[in-house]
């Protein structure tokens, strides 16, 4: 973990609330992980205060992008930078995603902007693994795409794919994977999670769940966003420990 100055090189707005932050750091970018976090100093004064993390969602040479949606303050100020401005970064944070296990189908599922870690994650599953991606929003403007492949796609209002939750949307799918080596990967809300858990451990599918929480300090210090252990006498820290966990671990 180090502190970098990154100069923004660009921000697209690629969703109504939604933007896509590019930022340079060649030695950031040769360091992470996918899955892994970034937090980032949303502006130069006290206001706000703390940091705010950021899921990787990709590399590209000596580019890292980050998926930037607006939900307060914080947020929207850091929609609002600039190319050319500089950034202060801390990072790479946290534990990613397990790629090296055998396997022969990933299953990523993304529910809204949990969709965010996996560009990365897509791009460096190996090229022999099949990919198949389950996405789910509220509606069609929330979808976003870019960087999966094989998509299936559910929104609760059903103005795109299946009217429903993206859990439904793997029962229904579940016989082109079922009897498959299979691993899951999964980031979105804690109630989606807790339904892929559910879902994962009823079919003893091997699954991986990125988790989200409020993180003050991003490694551990302030002990400031605990999850609750499988070990009824510990709790273990999203930003340490996580903020990827296997469903087996993990009570949510």
């Amino acid at each position: 973990m180090n502190k970098y100055n990154c100069v923004i090189k660009s921000n697209i707005k690629i969703t109504q609330n939604t933007f896509l932050l590019e930022c340079i750091s060649s030695e950031l970018a040769n360091n992470i992980k996918p899955g892994q976090f970034c937090n980032i100093k949303v502006s130069d004064s006290y206001i706000p205060l703390l940091r705010r993390p950021f899921s990787i969602c990709d590399v590209i040479n000596d580019s890292i992008f980050f998926m930037i949606n607006i939900h307060g303050n914080g947020t929207k100020t850091l929609s609002e930078k600039k190319a050319g401005e500089v950034v202060d970064i801390l990072g790479p944070l946290g534990n990613g995603f397990i790629l090296d296990e055998y396997f022969e189908t990933a299953i990523i599922v993304a529910g809204g902007i949990g969709v965010a870690p996996f560009p990365f994650v897509t791009k460096i599953i190996p090229a022999d693994i099949e990919i198949q991606s389950y996405l789910g929003a509220r509606n069609k403007h929330e979808i976003i795409t870019q960087g999966l492949v094989n998509i299936s796609i559910a929104t609760d209002d059903g103005s795109l794919g299946l009217e429903g939750n993206v859990v439904e949307l793997l029962e229904k799918n579940k016989a082109s994977f079922i009897n498959k080596k299979v691993k899951m990967f999964a980031c979105g809300p804690t109630p989606m999670l807790k339904a892929v858990q559910i879902f994962s451990l009823q079919n003893n599918i091997n699954c991986e769940i990125s988790t989200e929480s409020a993180m003050a300090c991003g490694f551990g210090i302030c002990q400031g966003c605990p999850i609750d252990s499988v070990d009824e006498n510990k709790f273990l820290l999203i930003c340490k420990d996580g903020p990827v966990f296997n469903v087996k671990d993990v009570k949510l």
